[in-house]
């Protein structure tokens, strides 16, 4: 596994995103644990939730409970693992997703997110969504007070844009760590983004970051395999001996050293493949190839 920076602390090139252990159509209790387990022992030390990766009509917090489950099963050592969570969504009873990002609800549901993980503090908390209802300097207050009093350690935002996260750096400082937007071989619009975090040091954590790749990669192969936009990159994995997905996040670990991509995973094996892709490196022909599609 390969490092990455974020926030000063050393984390593995390529996290996990658990949203798909915990929402619908979600892997039973063993299977979603063993997919855990297996980042762990592929290297992996971070791990991305939130309060809203529940099922419709269930409880907040599921998705922080099971990595909570997860790290406490876990055979082997976890003190390095950095577990980042987020707050200020929610989910309705039909599926759908809400936002809130009032101060007063960002303070309660980071308290209940920290009792959810059982951590002395969370390690990084971000906020969600900016809420077209409220201030972003408001939401982004709230989340300084949480810095301030020791809830979390590291801060990050979510689907944002340039302005926002210069807003942010000015009032959340050097303890705002990272920028979590769309991005994926698929989904390019965060490029500015992208090229802000890394002029400001920041860590950019691709979400969806195997956009198009997957679909492209059903039963090995479809009609969408000759598109333009993906048919590169299934080129090149044949040509690495390596999956197209595989190289869809050494093509985003080359875009900037300060990307880490966290994709989801439903099982082991999908989480180790994901976790092996940290060792390919493109070189620089195929990542410019990739680059111009």
């Amino acid at each position: 596994m390969r490092y990455r920076t974020l926030g000063g602390l050393r984390v593995s090139a390529i996290g996990l995103g658990t949203m798909p252990l915990s929402i619908e159509g979600a892997p039973d209790e063993r299977r979603a644990l063993a997919t855990v387990h297996a980042s762990l022992d592929a290297g992996v030390t971070l791990l991305d939730t939130a309060d809203s990766y529940h099922p419709p009509g269930g409880e907040p917090g599921a998705g922080e409970l099971l990595v909570a489950r997860a790290l406490k099963a876990y055979g082997g050592r976890t003190d390095d693992v950095l577990v980042a969570t987020k707050g200020g969504r929610g989910r309705t009873d039909d599926g759908g997703w809400t936002v809130d990002g009032r101060p007063e609800h960002l303070r309660r549901a980071a308290q209940d997110s920290l009792r959810r993980l059982g951590t002395e503090a969370i390690g990084l908390y971000q906020l969600h969504k900016p809420d077209p209802d409220v201030p972003y300097a408001e939401s982004l207050g709230a989340v300084r007070e949480l810095l301030d009093l020791g809830t979390v350690r590291l801060a990050g935002i979510s689907n944002v844009d340039a302005a926002q996260i210069r807003l942010a750096r000015e009032i959340l400082g050097e303890r705002l760590v990272s920028v979590q937007n769309r991005y994926s071989p698929e989904v390019r619009d965060s490029e500015e983004e992208l090229r802000l975090c890394a002029e400001l040091g920041l860590a950019f954590l691709p979400w969806s970051p195997l956009g198009g790749i997957s679909r492209s990669s059903l039963d090995g192969a479809s009609a969408r395999e000759e598109d333009p936009r993906f048919g590169a990159f299934h080129r090149i994995a044949r040509e690495r001996g390596a999956s197209p997905q595989q190289v869809a996040l050494a093509w985003l670990l080359a875009r900037s050293g300060t990307v880490i991509p966290i994709p989801g995973a439903s099982r082991p094996e999908s989480a180790r493949s994901s976790a092996q892709a940290a060792e390919l490196e493109l070189s620089k022909a195929e990542s410019a190839e990739l680059d111009a599609l």
